[in-house]
């Protein structure tokens, strides 16, 4: 262990993994460390033996559910967009070699007390029971502007400059009721908050644009694409390409301490005693504790059950996103379900989750709304963590965070996340321009 590297990466989680990846394919040295004896950090995928023993101590899971081992319950469960960066920066690495998709049946949004399908193009917004005749008939023309619009081609602008436009002006000038501004902004263009209706609309276009491209290329009911065994197939995934490439994997590390040189720059890394020499530190906020702030707490319930979530169509693999507003809350909650169809429980058996920014101390109560669409469940868990970011200037340090994963259900600002730290860590942008056929979601 006592060599020089160019980058030792802390924690296996999927933001570190994917840097790892990033930077081993970029011929940097890179060495790779975790405390845990297990891959994924955070975003672990746990059998049933361990799911029990995280949160019900010594009992023992009952018979009933099954064989432990054909569970992967993924801890920060998020779905990927088809045609969305996450895949991008997959491809890029060329890992999706060790990786099998599957399309994910089906994408809803909550709104007045129902669970409804999300229309994604013009023609679906003409069958969707979301919205009365007119205003079908005005929000069908609004989706085939965002369906036309092209940033190099004027001529589909019909004279707005969408970088100046507000999201709200734009809305404004077809006519769109908030029930319909709801459900676009929050459950197709992904924003988790209102602030976004205030912004240049150039945003919520594109993020509408990524949602029917990904759509349109699996044929399948959702956007979505999910691994065969979930989320804890990609950290192994990098491992292998990182080892590829010439890099070290390393589990249960203790400790793992970061070391500084006296003008506070990271010198290096010991774990038992000895210490690996570096230039560059990434790592997720657990490493380096007093570098990061507490910004916030997810509330989350995990479901076991034997059947598909009521009004989705039976689908065995499902994203439910309740929008503030129909809550009356300050943040949007999500549904996540997924099955035995992507490998992730025995036949028969279906986990959910339920996941929202906490704005309480009581997740049983605040998560509710979620846990009443699920029907009945054969055992529910209920969790509470906080969500750090970095306060640190790596520019002084050398010391690149992450921040903690957010409650959303797919992967859209974990991944922003991801390419922003890799253009501080090397000063480059990754190239995301590739052949997106080279992960196609496995065929039955």
């Amino acid at each position: 262990m006592d060599e020089e590297y160019d980058v030792i990466v802390l924690g296996t989680g999927l933001k570190e993994c994917i840097l790892s990846g990033l930077l081993s394919v970029d011929g940097l040295k890179v060495l790779h460390m975790d405390r845990n004896d297990y891959y994924g950090g955070e975003s672990a995928s746990l059998n049933l033996i361990q799911l029990w023993k995280r949160f019900r101590g010594n009992d023992k899971p009952p018979a009933h559910l099954g064989s432990s081992r054909d569970y992967n319950v993924d801890m920060i469960p998020k779905f990927m967009m088809a045609n969305g960066n996450l895949v991008r920066v997959l491809i890029h690495t060329d890992v999706t070699k060790y990786l099998y998709f599957k399309a994910v049946d089906g994408g809803y949004v909550f709104n007045k007390g129902k669970v409804h399908k999300v229309p994604a193009t013009d023609m679906e917004a003409l069958k969707s029971p979301l919205m009365g005749l007119f205003e079908k008939r005005r929000a069908r023309k609004f989706f085939i502007y965002v369906q036309n619009y092209e940033d190099s081609d004027p001529k589909t602008h019909e004279g707005m400059d969408l970088t100046r436009v507000t999201t709200r002006e734009l809305i404004a000038k077809y006519g769109l009721d908030d029930n319909t501004i709801d459900f676009i902004g929050h459950a197709l263009a992904l924003h988790r908050d209102d602030r976004y209706l205030n912004e240049p609309a150039l945003d919520t276009v594109k993020r509408m644009k990524l949602y029917a491209e990904s759509l349109a290329r699996f044929q399948g009911g959702s956007p979505y694409i999910y691994p065969l065994y979930g989320l804890g197939e990609l950290p192994q995934a990098f491992a292998r390409l990182s080892a590829v490439y010439g890099g070290t994997y390393m589990l249960n590390k203790p400790e793992c301490k970061v070391e500084f040189n006296e003008e506070g720059k990271v010198a290096g890394v010991t774990s038992e005693g000895e210490t690996a020499k570096c230039k560059k530190v990434v790592c997720d906020p657990s490493y380096l504790p007093n570098k990061a702030r507490k910004v916030g707490r997810v509330a989350r319930a995990i479901a076991i059950m034997s059947h598909p979530i009521p009004s989705t169509d039976e689908s065995h693999s499902v994203q439910v996103i309740l929008p503030q507003k129909q809550l009356g809350r300050r943040s949007d909650m999500y549904l996540f379900c997924c099955s035995y169809t992507h490998n992730v429980a025995p036949k028969g058996k279906f986990i959910a989750f339920v996941s929202t920014e906490a704005e309480t101390d009581h997740p049983e109560s605040e998560l509710k709304p979620g846990i009443d669409l699920l029907g009945p469940v054969d055992e529910i868990f209920f969790d509470i963590y906080d969500r750090y970011e970095p306060v640190n200037e790596p520019s002084l340090d050398n010391c690149f965070i992450s921040t903690s994963y957010d409650a959303t259900t797919h992967f859209e600002s974990t991944v922003t996340d991801v390419l922003n730290m890799y253009t501080m860590i090397t000063g480059k942008v990754v190239d995301l321009s590739v052949d997106l056929s080279a992960a196609s979601a496995a065929e039955e």
